[in-house]
């Protein structure tokens, strides 16, 4: 199995940042959210993800205002957050900044009073008595029936409709994996001949890299968080990870400590994580892979944003955590070890389920990455590497040092070292 579709040139080495237009602003509109551009490319961010702009149906309706993911129509805009107008300045607004934007797309479910309901029952799947169903337990959604070659067409002809009309750069796709492959690549196929787009696939099915460039590390989040409550070890994290190394060639898989879903229903990465919050986020910028951050993370965002009611973001001034991501992405898009280089896990020892440590080396470039995700003061490790050689700068505080390949280093608790080799 391998990919049969190229990631476009711009999304290899990229970041992205998902926006809750909802909660983001008081306002929650697309011209409110516009005003933090410019700011968000200053971090270091590439690509803009909206979580769904669709309006939502009221049928069913959890909450509120109901979830995102049940949408009325495929074609129209959710009038909380503004107008199409607003939408088009908006995209016109992050090209200029030189960032892509990219929309949600829910192509496994609607909401129980979308428009194909009346106009197309047979587009939906149904249950023994005649009636919408849908499979997953989610009782606000109906599921769309596949098979029907009908509704595939619409639903590709709705994703264009958004290529052309407002000029989106891809999609990050809800559940990828519990609609049927063979669309994915019937959608890509069609969308691509419009312009190169980028495919984010909410999934871990290995065989959607066959269509898709970018598939979520939900296994590497869970481990992680089951390590951080002492149910398992570091050792099933670096198991994870080492199926990942497994995917075809060009295969990225997304990183992150939260997103929409984890904050809501599974907490803050500060509540997952604890003392360790900053340093799995360091993981997710320095790891082979793509990062991405959720809305206010950079604040940082301390509490669970509801779901289906309006709960605005709590804005800290300044934004404590916007130099620290800063500084891991513009780093991580001037080194070339971050982007593409060889990857080597070093020893810990007996710390070896409280520290992370790996050395990653491309051409001149040479990074040294130490976690600490344990509670632990004056945690010593001896790193003993040939790639560890010359001087050294601490990329958070700017100090050099001259290592000559053995080096100890003390951690404190959830403390992070990201040290780069500084050419002559």
């Amino acid at each position: 199995m391998s990919k049969q579709f190229s990631t476009v040139a711009w999304a290899k080495a990229a970041s992205i940042y998902e926006v809750n237009i909802r909660q983001y602003t008081l306002e929650g509109s697309f011209n409110s959210f516009a005003h933090h551009l410019p700011r968000l490319k200053e971090m270091g961010i590439d690509i803009i993800w909206l979580m769904p702009i669709t309006p939502i149906s009221v049928k069913e309706r959890l909450g509120s205002l109901g979830s995102y993911y049940a949408c009325s129509s495929y074609t129209t805009i959710n009038p909380e957050y503004g107008s199409l107008d607003d939408l088009k300045a908006l995209v016109k607004q992050a090209h200029a900044l030189g960032l892509k934007l990219i929309i949600d797309w829910v192509a496994n479910h609607t909401g129980w009073d979308h428009h194909w309901t009346t106009e197309h029952p047979d587009w939906y799947i149904h249950d023994e008595q005649g009636n919408f169903t849908e499979k997953n337990g989610w009782k606000d959604v109906i599921d769309l029936n596949y098979s029907n070659q009908d509704m595939r067409q619409a639903m590709i002809e709705a994703m264009r409709y958004w290529i052309t009309e407002c000029d989106i750069d891809g999609f990050r796709c809800d559940m990828a994996h519990l609609v049927t492959l063979d669309f994915w690549k019937q959608a890509r196929e069609s969308c691509d001949t419009l312009k190169p787009l980028f495919w984010l696939a909410e999934c871990e099915v290995v065989d959607y890299h066959t269509v898709f460039d970018t598939s979520y590390a939900w296994a590497w989040m869970h481990a992680t968080e089951s390590q951080v409550k002492g149910n398992n070890s570091l050792q099933d994290v670096w198991n994870v990870l080492h199926g990942y190394t497994q995917y075809p060639e060009g295969a990225q898989k997304l990183f992150f400590t939260a997103n929409h879903d984890e904050n809501s229903w599974n907490g803050t990465e500060y509540e997952k994580y604890g003392i360790a919050a900053k340093a799995w986020a360091v993981f997710t910028c320095t790891w082979q892979g793509m990062p991405l951050i959720y809305s206010g993370q950079e604040s940082p965002n301390l509490k669970r944003l509801k779901f289906f009611d309006k709960d605005p973001i709590q804005w800290n001034q300044p934004l404590e955590m916007a130099r620290f991501y800063e500084t891991l992405l513009s780093f991580r898009k001037s080194n070339l070890a971050i982007m593409e280089g060889e990857t080597f896990i070093l020893p810990t020892g007996e710390h070896a389920n409280r520290l992370i440590a790996f050395i990653r080396k491309k051409g001149k470039d040479c990074v040294l990455v130490l976690l600490n995700i344990s509670k632990d003061d004056r945690i010593h490790i001896e790193i003993d590497n040939p790639w560890l050689s010359g001087t050294f700068q601490n990329i958070f505080s700017g100090v050099q040092f001259t290592f000559s390949g053995k080096q100890v280093f003390e951690l404190q608790g959830g403390e992070y070292f990201v040290y780069s080799l500084k050419s002559n």
